[in-house]
């Protein structure tokens, strides 16, 4: 068994938000292109679902800000400590996220999506539509 996994990515985020806040995501709209490595058929069938899940690398987390342990919520000191695994911080051990967002229309290569809680230039690492 390796402990080394190589993720690429398969597209990037474009989105109106460069920071990463905690809150307010669900009425930004955001779009994912994917790389030029991937047909445009990649997304064929997508706009049958309503959410896609993504799977993204907070890439802007730098490496000595990753925690392994507990902490306050969002900085947050009225807040009792929890352990990482137990909230939903971008300074994660593996630096991933996953987020659904809603659907509003896919655009040849560009998938644009509603409530994706990733910032401008990030890279997605996975797409898959939410079943129910």
């Amino acid at each position: 068994m390796t402990d080394l996994v190589t993720l690429t990515p398969i597209g990037y985020a474009s989105s109106p938000r460069a920071d990463p806040t905690d809150d307010v995501w669900v009425a930004i709209e955001a779009k994912i292109d994917l790389v030029p490595e991937f047909d445009l058929e990649a997304f064929d069938g997508i706009e049958e679902f309503s959410h896609v899940e993504i799977v993204y690398f907070f890439d802007r987390v730098p490496e000595d800000k990753i925690e392994g342990g507990a902490r306050h919520p969002r900085g947050n000191t009225a807040w009792p400590k929890v352990g990482i695994f137990a909230q939903r911080g971008k300074n994660r051990p593996n630096r991933l996220d996953a987020s659904i967002a809603r659907i509003i229309r896919r655009d040849g290569r560009r998938l644009i999506l509603q409530g994706l809680d990733a910032i401008n230039g990030t890279p997605v690492l996975d797409i898959k539509p939410v079943m129910r």
